[in-house]
């Protein structure tokens, strides 16, 4: 991957409407995937009065997680390319496919969009929290670290063989699927061990509204670290450099 696609990005960049379109669209984005996420798993212990960490809690999670980011990341895909997660955003930037400065924006949206999705599930639940992520009992650190390393490695890498990739063909039409599915996928393992984040907005807004923010800095480093591993052998292994898409010029 040529260092000369990784840019900063220009003063004007990140005020231009059509960046601010796609930060609002990653809000909006994030909204609809933290408030359907979240809210299955709040759901789930409501009715059952169980654990969401149960088998059956595991089953609703992912599926709920899956379904929403599937929708999630249609309806922002024609706008900011339905990004949804602050690491999916950093992979982009590592890749040359987003400024510095467009990324910044992203990251903006996507926050403010997980932290008003949790405050609307505390409202319209009245009063109950979104649940923070947290390890379980068994879990070091370091085990953690490395599970969120993984899991978002194969996220970011099925963004870009599916979504980034120029020569991903008809394959394109099904990268919702394809991200929604593995994030599904990881769930249905790695939330029994640490919730299964693989994108720290979504551990954001929990951690905001409920105030708990132990061990938060895993579902940072951990996402970030996979997704720019991901990045970098896929699009300097697999990707040819004279295929690479430009970044847009505004």
């Amino acid at each position: 991957m040529p260092l000369y696609r990784i840019t900063i990005g220009s003063p004007g960049e990140a005020v231009h409407p059509n960046t601010l379109k796609a930060g609002l669209s990653e809000f909006i984005s994030t909204l609809i995937f933290v408030f359907a996420g979240s809210g299955s798993g709040m759901a789930y212990s409501t009715l059952t009065y169980d654990s969401p960490a149960s088998p059956s809690g595991l089953v609703a999670a992912a599926l709920g997680h899956a379904f929403a980011l599937i929708v999630a990341v249609s309806v922002g895909a024609n706008i900011s390319g339905g990004h949804v997660n602050p690491a999916v955003t950093f992979a982009s930037f590592i890749g040359g496919y987003i400024s510095f400065l467009s990324a910044i924006v992203y990251w903006i949206g996507q926050l403010l969009g997980s932290v008003v999705a949790c405050m609307l599930l505390r409202y319209v639940t009245g009063g109950m929290d979104p649940p923070a992520f947290g390890l379980s009992s068994d879990v070091t650190v370091g085990n953690a670290l490395v599970l969120e390393i993984v899991m978002t490695f194969g996220l970011v890498y099925t963004v870009y063989a599916t979504a980034v990739d120029p020569k991903k063909g008809n394959i394109g039409i099904i990268a919702p699927l394809a991200i929604g599915f593995i994030v599904g996928a990881n769930i249905l393992f790695g939330g029994a061990y640490d919730g299964a984040s693989m994108n720290p907005a979504v551990c954001f807004g929990p951690a905001v509204v409920s105030g708990i923010w132990k061990n938060h800095w895993i579902y940072w480093v951990g996402p970030f670290l996979g997704a720019t591993i991901a990045a970098l052998i896929y699009d300097n292994i697999f990707i040819d450099e004279h295929e690479a898409l430009p970044l847009t010029d505004y």
